[in-house]
């Protein structure tokens, strides 16, 4: 596959980025995703959103809101034929984890290289006639909003926090005041706009359109404490009582000098060496998981037909639908793939994972030293897929 340049202005390097706009100001990116042109139309979109197994919402508006009833109506997948019959002026399509449908799409993350893949949530597609939105809101997460189809106006305005208030009884948090709009521009296919988290967003369809959202997320704190107390009940030591200092108190008084030895205890361990290895993998598996279930595909090759396809010119790439990625420190590389690691790898399978993870696409000859049937087992969990030679 033809190298994807990074979505970016010239005028600004990654380093700038990271330090000036990454999760602090929005950033338009004019033809920062030229690929993304033609690459789709409305009823590509409209016919993947009644797909039984896609992940998808219909989102409509009435014109006025009336006493006692919502103004928007949210439908979830599975939808059908029949929910786009009879439909207000107002509506819109989402449909989520793109990438799993669109191997091609999904390459087109490498134009996000210079944000670690661990951080990639999915690609979303919002799909709008004239008119249509989803109202004022803003996310928890980082996103770049790329047009793909028509045009769509954006506006922003305020950052949001824990106060905002939300529009009551409706089934989406949407709210009225978006306080001072500091960009008001119409995007046209191929334009990109970074809207960090918090900062409140409202997109308008201007015609028939398809904006693509590449969101990332990091874990939250209660995924990390659920992940670590997985992997320690594998640890038996854990499960031995704790020796505590004992003072004469009320036998039923829970004194705060136990509670503090108890903490004092959990500290050390999360600080021990032992403590980095639970934590290091609670947050390699919870960031290595798939947010969606995956996706089985209706044909598969076998191995002889996946070597004969690289022998033909055809590379091997990490699909960008599921989670492939490494820890290092001074004595080990471990891999984890959709919430696991893996282990009993050998030195140079370890090295064409790296490989692929990072975003290389591996031919033949890269590949020469692995057993063809690890090959073909990794392209049936998903973790590669395959890009024929034309």
């Amino acid at each position: 596959m033809t190298s994807i340049p990074l979505c970016l202005p010239e005028s600004i390097t990654p380093e700038q980025f990271l330090a000036e706009y990454w999760q602090k100001k929005p950033l338009l990116i004019k033809q920062g995703l030229p690929q993304l042109i033609d690459m789709f139309e409305p009823e590509d979109m409209l016919g993947l959103a009644i797909e039984e197994e896609a992940s998808a919402r219909l989102l409509t508006q009435a014109n006025t809101k009336k006493e006692g009833q919502a103004q928007w109506q949210l439908k979830k997948s599975p939808l059908t034929e029949l929910d786009f019959d009879n439909l207000p002026k107002q509506w819109t399509v989402l449909v989520q984890n793109l990438e799993q449908w669109s191997p091609e799409l999904g390459q087109l993350w490498q134009a996000f290289d210079f944000i670690p893949q661990w951080q990639r949530d999915d690609i979303m597609v919002s799909y709008a006639p004239k008119g249509g939105s989803v109202g004022k809101h803003y996310d928890d997460y980082d996103v770049f909003l790329a047009q793909g189809y028509g045009h769509r106006r954006w506006q922003l305005g305020k950052f949001c926090d824990q106060n905002t208030e939300f529009v009551a009884d409706e089934p989406i948090r949407l709210f009225d005041d978006m306080g001072e709009i500091i960009f008001d521009e119409i995007l046209e296919a191929g334009d990109v706009l970074y809207v960090p988290p918090k900062l409140s967003h409202f997109g308008v369809a201007q015609d028939d359109c398809l904006t693509f959202s590449f969101g990332c997320r990091r874990p939250n704190l209660m995924q990390i404490i659920d992940s670590m107390a997985d992997i320690a009940t594998n640890d038996s030591d854990l499960f031995v009582p704790m020796l505590l200092p004992q003072a004469m108190q009320a036998s039923g008084a829970l004194q705060t000098q136990s509670i503090e030895a108890i903490k004092n205890q959990l500290l050390q361990l999360l600080q021990s060496e032992r403590g980095d290895h639970i934590i290091r993998q609670a947050v390699s598996e919870v960031v290595s998981k798939r947010q969606y279930d995956a996706l089985m595909p209706e044909e598969t090759l076998d191995t002889d037909e996946l070597m004969q396809a690289l022998l033909e010119g055809g590379t091997l790439q990490a699909d960008y639908s599921n989670r492939l990625l490494y820890t290092q420190d001074s004595n080990n590389t471990v891999l984890y793939a959709n919430g696991q690691r893996i282990d009993g790898l050998d030195e140079a399978t370890k090295a064409v994972l790296i490989r692929l993870a990072n975003g290389e696409s591996l031919q033949h000859s890269d590949v020469t030293g692995i057993d063809p049937d690890d090959l073909s087992e990794w392209l049936e969990n998903g973790w590669v897929w395959i890009d024929f030679a034309e």
